[in-house]
């Protein structure tokens, strides 16, 4: 037993277990954006500010996952894979919770609501995000059978293909954002100037947190290359 607890001790607690539990918080913030301009459209702003406050408290236990990995994460040659990339991995998948929070805290902060004509479209562009980030969770969920078969076989390439499932994701909502733009851009002339440029700002946002989901399995297919 005592060679054991020592074994235990000298090798460290697995970090990929907290990492997985971190991208999955990381995950729930961008879960709540689609239910947060649902009710936006709908003018329940009691029912937003509930999705505001959940999104924030989503993303501080997400910071404290990520202080946690970091503190605990064994600095020994024993790790299956390099310290750094395992920090870099969980510093890309704190962005997305970031980038979810700021988004709320611009449409609670303004109460802002898109014009109509754009809802239908804001929508699918949200989901599609948050599809995204969905799809990068079931990647780093993957992660501990990869290092349990050392990188090979056909968990690899069951991952790569989710990987490039990823990629065909964020494409797809950088051309709803194109789209989107182009119909906000004909609107300009009947909005307030201000709002215009908040609705931007938030539609820039929104796409980051799809680029952000890809940069996570741009991590992962780091680590699967070492």
């Amino acid at each position: 037993m005592a060679g054991s607890n020592l074994l235990g001790n000298l090798f460290g607690r697995s970090p990929i277990g907290p990492i997985q539990e971190h991208m999955q918080v990381a995950n729930q913030t961008v879960q709540l954006l689609p239910d947060l301009f649902r009710a936006t459209a709908a003018d329940d702003w009691v029912r937003a500010k509930e999705l505001h406050k959940e999104i924030e408290r989503a993303e501080r236990s997400a910071d404290k996952l990520k202080r946690s990995v970091r503190r605990h994460l064994p600095k020994s040659l024993f790790l299956p894979v390099p310290r750094s990339d395992l920090l870099g991995l969980v510093s890309m998948q704190d962005s997305v919770a970031n980038t979810a929070r700021d988004i709320a805290v611009i449409v609670m902060g303004r109460n802002m609501r898109f014009p109509e004509s754009l809802q239908e479209g804001l929508l699918e562009f949200v989901e599609a995000c948050a599809a995204t980030s969905a799809q990068a969770l079931l990647a780093i969920q993957e992660l501990d059978e990869l290092l349990e078969v050392g990188f090979s076989g056909r968990e690899v390439k069951r991952v790569e293909a989710m990987l490039k499932q990823l990629d065909k994701m964020e494409r797809g909502t950088d051309k709803l954002a194109v789209n989107l733009r182009d119909k906000l851009f004909k609107l300009e002339s009947e909005l307030p100037p201000v709002d215009v440029m908040f609705y931007y700002r938030v539609l820039s946002l929104l796409g980051t947190v799809a680029d952000e989901a890809e940069a996570v399995g741009d991590r992962l297919q780091v680590l699967m290359a070492k």
